[in-house]
């Protein structure tokens, strides 16, 4: 099964499963802010993509002082599940970062 995951707030997001849905495509969402990634997890998500999983364009980004972001990607996940870029689309074969033009529900979904 696919799992999306991401934040239910975040716009990118509402894309993707929306079309997901319109593809008639099944998957899971999680929401990381409410079901926050366990540590391994976050590990092989940080492998696949490195630094490109952490979203410094983000209004958490912006509102660390600058040690707490000089501190490790998986400490920092760990307490601000929504710096994590989004959404990470996790199917049997495949893990993608982001959606847009690049990424279709046939490739990702079936």
């Amino acid at each position: 099964m696919t799992v999306i995951y991401g934040l239910k707030t975040c716009d990118t997001c509402r894309k993707a499963a929306k079309a997901f849905d319109n593809a008639g495509v099944s998957y899971e969402f999680r929401d990381v802010r409410s079901s926050p990634l366990d540590k391994a997890t976050q590990a092989r998500f940080l492998d696949a993509f490195g630094h490109e999983l952490i979203n410094r364009r983000s209004t958490t980004w912006r509102g660390l002082s600058d040690g707490e972001r000089e501190d490790d990607a998986l400490a920092l996940l760990d307490r601000h599940p929504a710096l994590m870029k989004r959404p990470v689309i996790e199917g049997a074969a495949t893990v993608t970062l982001g959606w847009g033009e690049a990424q279709s529900v046939a490739h990702l979904g079936k």
